[in-house]
């Protein structure tokens, strides 16, 4: 279900979110800086002039990958399929390989600019699953859907058992019959804040439903409560935890995600180096000459 004449990326790709402060380094980014760009389409679809130019430019040059934020697979609100055909659109002008949403609803008679969990139920199973397999008759792919950072878990209506967060999305992929992006720093932070063991929640979830990986930065409120900001550096443990995913999974195209608070681009290129030391450290190569 991947449409033909798209772009493909390399397992060991590493790639940035394509923002409007990062337009100027990202134009005259030095060639390996990056392999492929990741956009929210909601913020480019029918954009023209300077910006609109400058990311045909860069799509041109580089891979697109697409990110959407306003889809709200878990709301109770209709898709909006005319928003979904312009994404189709959209997707196929730019050849992009792959299209993810959250696993999480953000509108409720209108948007609500904040993504909320879903109910770990199964009737929210049955429920997003069936809009996500819509989502994808529309733009005509399989999606992937992004585990999500949450701070307190959606109440399930009465009588409706809850379900773990690791069952919970396992039976959305399965049901749905869509790919995962693999957000290692929620997992992280849903970790700490809900009082789990990360390393055997990553290890649970299924090797190949991962389409891609999201690495980035969070605020840390309190010893046992982190906030996913991606808006500072990413930590040492999520790094350590981004190297065992390349262990337990394989390797996987890998976007570090910045969405303010920007660095200078040097430190940006530095925190892409770190991602790719971690994916020369996992590769079948590197074993083999480590044991030369």
């Amino acid at each position: 279900m991947t449409p033909d004449g798209n772009r493909q990326l390399d397992p060991g790709a590493v790639g940035l979110g394509l923002r409007r402060a990062l337009l100027g380094p990202l134009q005259t980014a030095e060639s390996g800086d990056f392999d492929f760009l990741e956009c929210a389409p909601e913020n480019w679809i029918g954009v023209g002039g300077r910006f609109g130019e400058a990311l045909q430019a860069l799509s041109s040059r580089h891979p697109l990958v697409c990110h959407g934020l306003t889809l709200s697979l878990g709301g109770v609100a209709p898709l909006d399929e005319t928003f979904l055909q312009r994404v189709r659109r959209f997707l196929e002008l730019h050849r992009v390989p792959l299209y993810s949403e959250h696993l999480s609803y953000c509108s409720d008679d209108g948007q609500l600019y904040d993504l909320l969990p879903i109910p770990f139920t199964e009737e929210a199973v049955h429920h997003v699953a069936a809009r996500i397999r819509r989502t994808q008759d529309i733009v005509g792919r399989r999606i992937a859907v992004e585990n999500v950072s949450y701070y307190a878990p959606a109440p399930a209506d009465r009588g409706q058992p809850a379900l773990s967060e690791i069952d919970f999305i396992n039976a959305v992929l399965g049901e749905a019959d869509c790919d995962l992006l693999l957000d290692v720093n929620n997992i992280f932070v849903n970790a700490i804040n809900h009082r789990y063991d990360a390393s055997a929640f990553l290890a649970a979830l299924p090797s190949e439903r991962i389409a891609y990986i999201h690495v980035a930065g969070h605020y840390d409120e309190a010893d046992d409560l982190k906030v996913d900001t991606h808006g500072a550096p990413v930590k040492d443990a999520v790094w350590a935890l981004l190297g065992e995913a390349y262990r337990i999974h394989g390797l996987r195209p890998t976007l570090l995600e910045r969405d303010f608070n920007f660095p200078p681009y040097a430190e940006l290129v530095g925190e892409l180096a770190t991602i790719r030391k971690l994916i020369d450290d996992a590769s079948p190569n590197h074993a083999r000459r480590a044991h030369a």
